[in-house]
């Protein structure tokens, strides 16, 4: 069945992994709507996205804000209908040394990587719940098994984790299902930015030496979407390349 003529709400879609993601839900027929909290950005790519023929919306929201959330929902349903699909894929990192992270490094980091993932899913499911159907998809990391200089970001993938399987007992018998997609080194603008060194070593333990794409996450979010993939529900799958192997 697909996820033809299905509302898809991708968080942080403006923008690497969540604007493919966005796009190929899009080329497979669902409705897609674009989010990001730089409004530039969500103008250019629902104008990109609508003149490639794609049926598309644009909210501007702060999804760490539960007001600016329910705004952006209630919205989508308005203009579409109904919302079928959210990816909670919006994510951001403040690493360092424990003790040289600050109280504002975890409160941004987990506001947006864990709170953000709550107050959609829960605005979300208000509508989910009444049609008996749904698909939350939310992307972790590999980074949530741990890592060194990771505080704030593996405690909040760790407790994405954790939601994703509180969201599949709670919500399983009312049709909507709930998994999470745990990237590990994903090629993204942000990559050409690490230092050489920094890449190096990252690869070193990269069990096939190479980067993923985003059309890697792009695709296991189209299969997790699917209509006809409804007995998969409460599961982490790593489209990691065999990084989550081995912790380091």
């Amino acid at each position: 069945m697909g996820i033809q003529n299905r509302v898809a709400l991708i968080t942080g879609s403006a923008s690497g992994m969540g604007r493919q993601t966005a796009r190929r839900l899009a080329e497979n027929g669902a409705k897609v709507v674009i989010n990001d909290i730089v409004p530039e950005k969500v103008e250019e790519t629902v104008a990109e996205f609508k003149a490639d023929g794609l049926t598309v919306m644009g909210q501007v929201a702060d999804i760490s804000s539960k007001a600016s959330v329910d705004t952006m929902v209630q919205a989508v349903v308005d203009n579409f209908g109904s919302l079928d699909i959210l990816v909670n894929n919006a994510g951001m990192e403040r690493a360092g040394a424990l003790r040289k992270l600050t109280e504002q490094d975890w409160d941004l980091t987990v506001d947006i990587n864990l709170k953000g993932a709550f107050l959609c899913s829960q605005a979300a499911h208000n509508h989910m719940v009444p049609n008996n159907h749904g698909r939350i998809i939310n992307i972790a990391s590999r980074a949530w098994l741990g890592g060194p200089g990771q505080a704030p970001y593996t405690s909040a993938k760790a407790g994405l984790v954790g939601l994703t399987r509180v969201l599949a007992l709670e919500l399983g018998r009312k049709g909507v299902t709930s998994n999470c997609i745990a990237p590990g080194l994903i090629y993204t603008p942000m990559w050409d930015e690490l230092p050489e060194k920094n890449q190096k070593f990252l690869l070193s333990k990269q069990p096939t030496g190479r980067l993923g794409d985003t059309d890697d996450i792009a695709n296991t979010i189209l299969f997790l979407a699917d209509d006809d993939n409804a007995f998969i529900t409460g599961q982490v799958i790593y489209v990691c390349g065999g990084r989550s192997l081995f912790s380091g």
